[in-house]
């Protein structure tokens, strides 16, 4: 039997010490009449942006009012019996359990599927859980710790389409999808280019390649490949 053993804690406004970090700041915690359960971050004399973390990249006007993004390192020396680890947005958190989550992907068909799986099923208790509000970000990688080549699966609620479902399918529908999206490895710089691209031979001049990815519309950045689906 798998036992769940969670790793990081969510660093949010509702957390003791961020609150009083922020406070110090002169930065206001609380919560929206309307959804009690979610604290946020507000500037002092104005109530924007209602940020629902207490550690962020961006959000510059929060920079001053306690916001930071120093993050909390922590280390775990692996065993033989660790199997696997999940890595996911708090939109997977927020509705589901360190239990629930073990379970769901231990149980998929394949492990190509279970981070889809994962997803899915979260999807389903957002809207179970909160008819009114829109799904968070629910994205999640699963690695597997073992030799075997298949070791890692990634999903997002991007690309993923669910049914709203009750109360029992929610506990209990969890289907195989063959058309499942898996992480490709990039190569080395991160960029994947097409038949009609034409790549740096020889000496040729550097410039020339970037005039002709201009004139082709080609802007290359440090975070090719790397996408972020905001609901």
């Amino acid at each position: 039997m798998l036992t769940a053993v969670q790793l990081t804690v969510d660093l949010k406004p509702n957390l003791p010490a961020e609150a009083e970090r922020i406070r110090r700041c002169k930065g206001r915690v609380f919560a929206l009449h309307d959804e009690p359960e979610v604290t946020r971050v507000w500037l002092p004399n104005n109530d924007s942006p209602g940020l629902a973390m207490a550690r962020a990249f961006g959000d510059f006007c929060l920079k001053d009012f306690g916001l930071i993004s120093v993050p909390e390192i922590t280390f775990r020396h692996l065993t033989e019996n660790d199997e696997f680890v999940v890595l996911a947005t708090d939109g997977i958190w927020d509705v589901l359990s360190n239990e629930e989550a073990v379970e769901i992907i231990a149980s998929a068909p394949a492990r190509s599927s279970a981070a889809r799986a994962l997803v899915e099923v979260a999807i389903r208790a957002w809207r179970y859980k909160y008819p009114t509000s829109k799904v968070d970000d629910c994205a999640v990688v699963c690695l597997f710790l073992d030799s075997n080549s298949n070791h890692l699966s990634t999903a997002s609620n991007g690309n993923t389409e669910v049914q709203p479902t009750s109360k029992d399918q929610l506990d209990n529908d969890i289907e195989e999808n063959n058309n499942l999206d898996v992480l490709t490895p990039l190569n080395q710089s991160g960029i994947t280019r097409t038949e009609e691209e034409t790549s740096l031979e020889g000496n040729e001049d550097p410039s020339k390649l970037e005039d002709m990815n201009s004139d082709m519309g080609i802007n290359w950045s440090a975070l090719e490949g790397v996408s972020r689906v905001n609901t």
